[in-house]
């Protein structure tokens, strides 16, 4: 028996720093807007995004109203210290399929996008508005690929 063996503590993993550009987007948020052939508010909905347990994925949740649509989705982001990004899955209750999206937040810029489209918005100074639009990626537009304009509101 070596009982003079000192057991080396255990090392617990931190999240990488490169997370912390996500924080900005940390909170409950409301959204309304309209897609580029209106001229009223067209859609409506909320967004949380909050810390997993840990801190090393961003859990958004949300539901919109679109075009008579409910869309309910749920998306968990991480950080790829190879590539430097922060990858996502995209689960909602339109689809049965996984969908893979890109997060990105420098300073007060925030792009989203995935294959065929892609949303960029800008913080306000004081944190609590994102303002942006979704844009379907040229050679890419489609029923699903509708453009928007929208305002999120932190309301927490």
């Amino acid at each position: 028996m070596a009982g003079n063996d000192k057991a080396q503590p255990m090392q617990i993993p931190v999240p990488d720093p490169a997370l912390k550009r996500l924080e900005s987007l940390v909170g409950i948020w409301e959204l309304r807007g309209r897609t580029l052939d209106s001229k009223v508010d067209d859609l409506s909905g909320w967004t949380t995004f909050e810390w997993m347990p840990g801190g090393f994925f961003l859990k958004v949740s949300g539901e919109i109203e679109f075009r008579g649509f409910k869309v309910q989705s749920l998306e968990m982001v991480a950080y790829d210290p190879k590539s430097q990004t922060f990858p996502s899955s995209v689960y909602t209750n339109m689809s049965g399929a996984v969908l893979a999206y890109q997060w990105e937040v420098q300073g007060n810029l925030v792009t989203h996008w995935m294959e065929t489209a892609k949303y960029t918005g800008t913080i306000s100074e004081d944190g609590n508005t994102l303002s942006g639009g979704w844009r379907p990626i040229e050679g890419k537009e489609g029923a699903e690929n509708v453009a928007y304009d929208a305002v999120m509101t932190r309301v927490k």
